[in-house]
């Protein structure tokens, strides 16, 4: 079962979700903007990406707004913290299957996952 956290406003995370579908592969959608994960979620999450914690955050207009600094936010607890409270700055989509999981920012990242 495939997992992706999704907002449809976004062309990449469409894009993506229509790879799922064209593929075939059972899925499941979340609005994380609608449904917002909690801190231990995000925690988790960051466990199964093969990234730098900090790659999970937009570093955009709305974090520019917010008064953010890139650099407080390098480790999983506090990227956890961050988007736990903005989750609009999660980046996305984010695509998950069992232990592993990808930013789908080219889409075709998520075919390591298909």
């Amino acid at each position: 079962m495939i997992t992706i956290y999704h907002n449809p406003s976004c062309s990449k995370s469409r894009g993506t979700l229509a790879m799922i579908e064209e593929a075939g592969a059972p899925h499941e959608v979340v609005e994380y903007l609608k449904s917002p994960l909690t801190r231990d979620d995000l925690v988790t999450l960051l466990g199964k990406l093969a990234i730098d914690p900090g790659e999970l955050v937009r570093k955009d207009k709305r974090f520019k707004e917010l008064g953010l600094d890139a650099a407080d936010y390098t480790t999983r607890d506090a990227v956890a913290e961050v988007l736990s409270e903005h989750p609009a700055l999660m980046q996305r989509p984010v695509v998950v299957k069992g232990d592993r999981a990808v930013i789908g920012r080219p889409p075709e990242n998520v075919q390591k996952l298909l």
